[in-house]
């Protein structure tokens, strides 16, 4: 059967953690749609809008090899959850091809039976957890038990990577990174999430992300339509360290800002793969 995908962008990224993308950049696969609908989403056009081209395995293939070819420290599939049982099967083919590691950079909103699958094939695991207030969840993303969800999943992902490596060049090799969005008006949800993945492991590696602004779809909330104040990330990176974290990355709030969200130009896409 022939396996297709739906793809938003293929290129060198920069502005991941550092040690994800170092100095030649991490080699990202954006895919369209996401399996969380978050209302405040900085990439709409593709979760939401679900921009994006057809393109075959073999394609795709080529794609993640041009990139390695490039110099990428890893092969990073963004929101790839609804392709899982597709990517299974394509991992299997390039994976012993590539020389580098394969990324899983995931809303953490996923099935432990399908992260299950991935074993073996995933070197580095780079979820989002960004509730631990189910009420939250469900007002902003319209998620069904989220917390339980996702600490479940995230576990999944430590218990397959559970040791971070890194080489030479402060390059990861393999491990698992969470990833949180500080959201405004959010601090007590910021502070369960910090004591969920100090319950998980205390070693794990924490992005604690203030590049929060609000899209045009909530510009009118009450809420959602203002940028973090340096209280509330300053209250995030507390609550890191008051739930017994130490390793991790923080942001400058002045990273809240359009110019890092990707462009998803499909010609820019087409040419890449075609031409």
């Amino acid at each position: 059967m022939d396996i297709t995908y739906k793809i938003a962008r293929m290129g060198l990224h920069y502005f991941e953690e550092p040690c994800i993308s170092g100095e030649r950049g991490s080699g990202t696969v954006f895919f369209s749609g996401c399996n969380l609908r978050c209302a405040f989403c900085q990439n709409f056009e593709i979760s939401h809008g679900g921009k994006g081209l057809e393109v075959s395995e073999e394609q795709l293939i080529f794609g993640m090899k041009k990139l390695a070819d490039m110099g990428a420290h890893n092969i990073n599939l963004v929101t790839p959850s609804n392709f899982t049982n597709q990517l299974v099967r394509t991992l299997k083919v390039v994976k012993s091809t590539l020389k580098v590691p394969i990324v899983w950079n995931s809303s953490g909103y996923e099935t432990v039976a399908n992260l299950k699958k991935l074993e073996g094939l995933v070197d580095i695991y780079l979820p989002d957890f960004k509730y631990s207030d189910d009420s939250l969840a469900w007002e902003y993303s319209h998620a069904k038990n989220y917390r339980e969800v996702s600490r479940a999943a995230i576990t999944e992902m430590r218990r397959q990577q559970p040791y971070d490596v890194f080489d030479e060049d402060g390059i990861m090799r393999r491990g698992t990174i969470v990833r949180h969005l500080v959201l405004p008006g959010a601090t007590e949800n910021t502070a369960g999430v910090m004591l969920d993945i100090a319950g998980i492991d205390k070693s794990m590696y924490v992005s604690v992300m203030g590049q929060y602004f609000p899209t045009p779809a909530v510009k009118e909330h009450p809420t959602l339509g203002r940028r973090l104040t340096a209280e509330e990330y300053d209250a995030a990176m507390q609550a890191f360290f008051d739930a017994g974290l130490s390793n991790g990355f923080s942001q400058e709030l002045d990273s809240a800002i359009e110019d890092y969200v990707p462009s998803f130009d499909l010609d820019a896409l087409s040419a890449f793969l075609f031409e």
